[in-house]
């Protein structure tokens, strides 16, 4: 894994890339710590990344202004901050979590558990899914998206208007940020739960999960009974 910590106190960053080595060890490929904002705009414009570790404050900057482009990225965003009032806000810009300062190794590493998808406890709710346009950030409200697809190592978002946004997660980093709201019916497809109107069975065996504005999502055979439970 590639790791990027974003902190401005010396002593904390230390701490953190301690605990990150020890809680990680094999599976660290690379971590980098970087102590303002500047500089971790243009290192995330250049480097692949697995987890960006977040602090709120730097040196007087907020670390917010940073967290509306992080959020579009392909990688999982962890904030490690004090302020815990700010926790809700980050949440609804799509952080996988919030680990308040001061902050132990069980802590730490329950964050990093979700990260790489052993812990899906817990989850908070995403309202945004911030999409990166040619010069700006586009912050979708998770309500105008009905459903997603799978494309490669992205997504396609499509949304309530009949337009089609395409987004830096993969489809699993989505599920995970989502799972609250949307039910993966298919190895290629996130549905909102709430917009399915019924699940269909087609000529050849062919299972379908049928929105209520018309659309069908094609539901996997091993999916089918679970999910035909929840939409009878």
């Amino acid at each position: 894994m590639n790791i990027l910590i974003v902190e401005d106190e010396a002593r904390i960053a230390s701490r953190l890339e301690r605990m990150t080595r020890d809680i990680l060890g094999d599976r660290l490929q690379s971590l980098m710590h970087i102590e303002t904002l500047h500089e971790a705009m243009e290192f995330l414009e250049k480097n692949p990344l697995d987890i960006v570790l977040l602090d709120l404050n730097l040196n007087g900057e907020s670390g917010f202004d940073l967290l509306k482009s992080v959020v579009a990225g392909s990688f999982h965003t962890i904030i490690v901050s004090a302020y815990k009032e700010k926790a809700i806000a980050a949440f609804e810009y799509g952080v996988l979590d919030f680990v308040p300062k001061p902050f132990n190794k069980e802590r730490l590493e329950q964050a990093f558990s979700r990260a790489i998808g052993k812990d899906n406890k817990a989850i908070n709710p995403a309202r945004f899914l911030a999409v990166k346009k040619r010069n700006r950030i586009q912050i979708i409200p998770i309500e105008h998206v009905l459903y997603i697809k799978g494309a490669g190592s992205y997504t396609e978002l499509y949304l309530t208007d009949g337009s089609k946004e395409l987004h830096d997660k993969s489809l699993e980093k989505l599920e995970q940020l989502l799972a609250y709201l949307f039910e993966r019916v298919h190895r290629s497809y996130l549905v909102k739960a709430s917009e399915v109107k019924e699940i269909a069975v087609k000529t050849g065996s062919k299972y379908l999960a049928v929105l209520k504005n018309g659309v069908q999502i094609p539901v996997g055979r091993t999916k089918y009974k679970s999910l035909k439970a929840k939409w009878i």
